[in-house]
């Protein structure tokens, strides 16, 4: 589902910072319950574990998972690849899984499938495990940076290249709290890079 320009306007506490809302939170809250929808057809009556990635998934996760009415386990891995900039670098991992996976039915969620190095990485940790199937769930898909040949098998909202924040999503750990998505003005990312 591509994201159409939002007609919301950006809060006047965040026009300093924000260029524009891209996906408003009701465009947001209204995705969310068809993915949710969608899995629950796709897993209806199987116990699904649940792995999401720390922390921009956590947001996205908690509204995700009060729409199944499904058996869930859930669990989190934490990665990160970003600094204090925008370049991606070595994929850390700061907290491994703690479910057991072995022959279960996997749901690994993400909160942007941007260059797909992460996303890659982690799945193949995961494939190392045994579950008896794997998908992905992504929040946003953003096609125009791919360097990995990958793809989600569930996507919220396909975007352009913009660099986002809010829902989750953060530059410098901030913005997660936003409850819509926004595209953060460039000279505030530049200036982190510095």
């Amino acid at each position: 589902m591509p994201a159409a320009p939002s007609k919301v306007i950006v809060p006047k506490y965040w026009r300093g910072e924000l260029e524009r809302v891209l996906i408003a939170e009701h465009e947001i809250q209204t995705r969310v319950a068809e993915l949710a929808r969608q899995l629950q057809h796709d897993y209806a009556r199987r116990e699904l574990v649940i792995v999401a990635l720390l922390n921009g998934t956590v947001m996205f996760l908690a509204d995700l998972v009060r729409h199944l009415e499904l058996p869930l386990r859930l669990d989190f891995i934490g990665v990160s690849s970003y600094g204090k900039g925008t370049t991606p670098g070595r994929l850390h991992v700061t907290k491994e899984l703690k479910v057991d996976v072995r022959g279960r039915d996997v749901l690994l969620i993400d909160d942007i499938l941007d260059t797909g190095r992460t996303l890659k990485a982690v799945s193949a940790k995961l494939k190392r495990f045994r579950p008896r199937s794997l998908k992905t769930c992504v929040l946003l898909n953003k096609q125009a940076r791919r360097v990995e040949k990958i793809r989600a098998d569930y996507i919220g909202f396909q975007i352009e290249d913009f660099f986002v924040v809010g829902y989750g999503l953060d530059f410098a750990e901030q913005y997660r709290n936003l409850p819509f998505i926004g595209v953060l003005h460039e000279k505030i990312y530049l200036a982190g890079n510095k």
